[in-house]
């Protein structure tokens, strides 16, 4: 019955998308537990939400419109001397209620700030494709420059200002990077599935295996798992499909409780620097 499910033409594409969103997800989320900034995504997929219910009164695609709104936010977060999960935190404030004052105050509104809200995977078609295949390209082609100078700069802070090299390249692609998967995953998951998206594969993962690349992978594997076993469930209960996900998403932590006492049984610590047992094996 899943396999009717999943590759049924009437499902397949958008079984797809949401596919590719879990793998890019999972993966940016990776790097923003990293760097301590997961707080990002439901900042910025809060302001999506509100620049998708701008798009009406702006007479603009949503698409365009969520993309607008969330990069204007990161650039102006990114001009700031020091930030930290705080910002982020004053974002959801801000997208939470221009999103429900626009929602009240235009044409539809309601109704499209509960999609938004829930995610419209359903409804994602030929475009959304596409523009989760070029997400997933882009940061794949990417990763292999990206990955070494994200990780130096989390743990030498200093390296390149110290060096005189430039840090603005990656810290620009990485910012473009994190407000597609957010827009993106906003749109298709909804604003909370696709948080939870971006934090939990890696929160898990990080304590289950050593070495950075193995948690990369591991963290794709138990994104992809879970949004499957999600979609499935949702068209077999007939239930909205983010907070299935959620739930889905929430039930990986248990892996990570084992993997802590197994750990506490072993005398070894069941916390590493990045929230687990990783090595630097760049």
């Amino acid at each position: 019955m899943s396999d009717f499910i999943l590759f049924d033409p009437m499902f397949r594409t958008q079984y797809f998308i949401g596919l590719l969103l879990a793998v890019s997800l999972s993966l940016v989320g990776a790097f923003l537990k990293l760097r301590e900034e997961w707080l990002a995504a439901l900042g910025l997929s809060h302001i999506a939400a509100a620049g998708g219910l701008a798009a009406g009164p702006l007479g603009i695609p949503v698409l365009a419109s969520a993309f607008v709104f969330a990069g204007l936010a990161a650039l102006i977060k990114g001009l700031l001397p020091r930030t930290d999960n705080s910002h982020y935190a004053l974002m959801i404030f801000v997208g939470w209620g221009a999103a429900l004052l626009l929602a009240a105050n235009t044409h539809q509104g309601e109704v499209i700030g509960q999609a938004l809200l829930r995610g419209q995977l359903y409804f994602t078609h030929t475009p959304h494709l596409v523009a989760a295949i070029i997400l997933l390209a882009i940061l794949l082609s990417a990763l292999s420059w990206l990955s070494p100078k994200l990780l130096t700069e989390r743990f030498f802070p200093d390296y390149f200002s110290a060096n005189r090299l430039p840090a603005w390249r990656h810290r620009l692609l990485f910012g473009l990077l994190v407000v597609g998967a957010v827009v993106l995953g906003t749109l298709a998951m909804g604003a909370m599935a696709a948080f939870a998206m971006f934090v939990v594969p890696p929160w898990v993962a990080f304590v289950l295996v050593k070495g950075w690349r193995k948690a990369l992978v591991l963290t794709v594997i138990i994104a992809a798992v879970a949004y499957t076993v999600a979609f499935v469930l949702a068209m077999l209960l007939d239930q909205p499909f983010g907070p299935t996900l959620a739930i889905c998403l929430a039930a990986t932590v248990s892996l990570r409780f084992l993997a802590n006492r197994a750990a506490r049984e072993q005398g070894a610590p069941a916390e590493g620097p990045l929230g687990g047992r990783q090595q630097l094996d760049q």
